[in-house]
């Protein structure tokens, strides 16, 4: 059974995640060949406060 672990910025809403989750499900179904209820998603909102890219906190850029 894939599990995903998906990290991202808050502020999506909750349409944008159930077709996020849609897509990524069919596509490792598809390239892992497994049946898409075997596919888990967890999704975690990593505060700008707590995400760092190039040095700089996402707060600062």
């Amino acid at each position: 059974m894939p599990t995903l672990h998906l990290e991202m910025l808050p502020g999506r809403t909750v349409e944008q995640k159930r077709a996020f989750v849609r897509e990524v499900t069919r596509a490792t179904a598809e390239t892992l060949a497994c049946p898409p209820e075997s596919v888990d998603i967890l999704i975690s909102e990593v505060p700008r406060d707590g995400w760092a890219k190039a040095g700089k906190l996402m707060v600062d850029a």
